[in-house]
């Protein structure tokens, strides 16, 4: 079960990340950094939607760490997730229409994945 605060935190910072894909959308000469913004809330949407978003991390640079790969699905999905977060930050501003896509397709996955857990359906 999730507690209040944390729930709150994930609706948030998911209601965020459409915010900032929107702003994106609208303003081109803006939209890598707003779409890059966009991509860490929906992360973070995830993280709190998980558990304690400190300990997620650990576990996830821990496990992205290791040579062999995990056999759970969802540590693979959030080590995936985070490799997408530090690529495209080394890419900057090179990219702005993949970083857009990758921000849209984010951002349903946390959306799918908030409203699981929270049981909450959100609102585009």
């Amino acid at each position: 079960m999730m507690d209040a605060y944390r729930r709150g935190w994930a609706l948030r910072y998911l209601r965020e990340a459409k915010a900032e894909l929107e702003a994106a959308r609208k303003m081109p000469y803006m939209a890598p950094s707003l779409a890059f913004e966009a991509i860490r809330k929906a992360r973070n949407a995830i993280y709190y939607s998980l558990g304690e978003p400190a300990f997620i991390e650990n576990v996830i640079r821990e496990a992205a760490e290791k040579t062999q790969a995990t056999e759970d699905p969802l540590l693979r999905f959030l080590i995936e997730i985070e490799g997408t977060v530090q690529q495209l930050a080394q890419f900057g501003e090179a990219d702005g229409e993949r970083v857009m896509k990758k921000a849209d397709t984010l951002i349903q996955l946390a959306s799918d994945i908030v409203e699981t857990l929270t049981g909450e359906k959100i609102e585009d």
